[in-house]
């Protein structure tokens, strides 16, 4: 067998059909993927790839495979899955993965056509192997699949570890090599055996953390949203880039194409010259109708502020995130016996939940030399208090 060194997890000892499919173009491509897309405007280091995260992914899968005692062809689809969990992945990853819903009506996790166009499906059916059933397993369907795409699923266990490794942060520290020999199945489900409810805390923990400092820093959610206007534009225009080639382009694909055919956007985010905040407001400063804000929703809202500013419409970006949730609460850990969800379980879930409402903002971006005046159309366009004006 073939063993790769890695970052986080040493050696990693990979099998003969995950030895193949390495190789193959799709699967190669992720190492043209950065795993943190516009952070790494704000954290240098952060330069690792999705290649690199699915190898640390299928590593945790096996080993978590090996202490649940599933082995054989079972085994092995888990396996395959964890590593091709994120070849559906378009350029910047989840930065646009809203515009290929939006565009192509499907999810990064849908790999049933990723794998039969590109060659996968051979490799895998070479070693018996059901690409169908490496397909539902990354869609997390099935008891395994959970170990895959599910509240306590090897992905968010290399990711935080990973992504706090590479932009040098504290906060995603997790102790992963408990969580995988602590995972049990009760009644088809994935849970954390007893004694362990600190052990998912901390999972949690590290999320919130991570998600208020690294995930959703302003200057990366501003980078993301001129990258998705930007994106939005390329589509639209008569280049003939169709969504097809979109969702399969690489990072520096995404940024070449940008430069030659949206230069205003596209060179800002090459040169990092990116707008700045003008409205920054918390969920207590604004309306409920503000939080149902669809895509097309926020186009119109920035024509509204653009019109009252006096300023053109691809100055102005509208940025309203989703709501707070946090997956990781409905983990499920044994207490005297009985399986419960986390958030029955700790105390903690309840001030991680408040924290992360706290930490929740709508945001409004343009240039700087228009800044004054798209805070004030916004306020009086959005209806916000003008104390949210940054």
């Amino acid at each position: 067998m073939n063993a790769i060194k890695d970052s986080v997890h040493d050696w990693i000892t990979l099998s003969p059909v995950a030895a193949d499919l390495l190789d193959t173009p799709a699967f190669q491509r992720l190492r043209h993927i950065k795993q943190l897309s516009t952070i790494r405007l704000v954290y240098p280091s952060a330069s690792h790839t999705r290649f690199e995260h699915s190898l640390g992914v299928y590593h945790l899968a096996s080993e978590a495979l090996s202490h649940l005692r599933v082995d054989g062809e079972r085994a092995a689809h888990v396996r395959a899955a964890a590593l091709l969990h994120d070849v559906g992945h378009g350029p910047y990853g989840h930065q646009t993965e809203e515009i290929i819903m939006r565009h192509a009506g499907r999810h990064h996790d849908e790999i049933a056509g990723v794998v039969e166009e590109t060659g996968i499906a051979d490799t895998l059916r070479d070693h018996d192997l059901s690409p169908d059933r490496v397909a539902a397993l990354v869609r997390g369907e099935g008891e395994l699949g959970q170990l895959v795409s599910g509240e306590l699923d090897v992905d968010r266990m290399d990711y935080l570890v990973r992504d706090a490794h590479h932009t040098g942060v504290p906060y995603g520290s997790i102790d992963h090599g408990r969580l995988v020999r602590s995972l049990r199945y009760r009644d088809g489900e994935l849970v954390l055996a007893a004694g362990n409810v600190r052990t998912a805390e901390s999972l949690l923990l590290a999320r919130g953390l991570m998600n208020g400092i690294v995930y959703r820093h302003h200057v990366s959610r501003i980078a993301g949203s001129m990258l998705e206007r930007a994106s939005e534009r390329l589509l639209a225009g008569e280049n003939g880039v169709g969504i097809e080639q979109f969702a399969r382009m690489a990072d520096h694909d995404l940024l070449v194409a940008l430069g030659e055919h949206v230069p205003d956007l596209g060179g800002r985010i090459e040169r990092r010259d990116l707008f700045k905040r003008t409205v920054w407001a918390g969920l207590s400063d604004t309306p409920a109708h503000l939080l149902e804000l669809d895509h097309e929703d926020e186009r119109v809202a920035e024509r509204d502020i653009a019109e009252r500013a006096g300023v053109d419409e691809s100055s102005v970006i509208v940025d309203v995130p989703r709501r707070p949730s946090m997956k990781e609460s409905n983990a499920r850990v044994v207490v005297d016996g009985v399986v419960q969800r986390l958030e029955e379980a700790s105390g903690l879930v309840g001030a991680i939940r408040e924290a992360q409402r706290d930490g929740w903002r709508l945001g409004v971006y343009a240039p700087e030399a228009d800044r004054e005046a798209v805070a004030s159309a916004a306020v009086d366009v959005l209806g916000l208090p003008e104390h949210v004006q940054r």
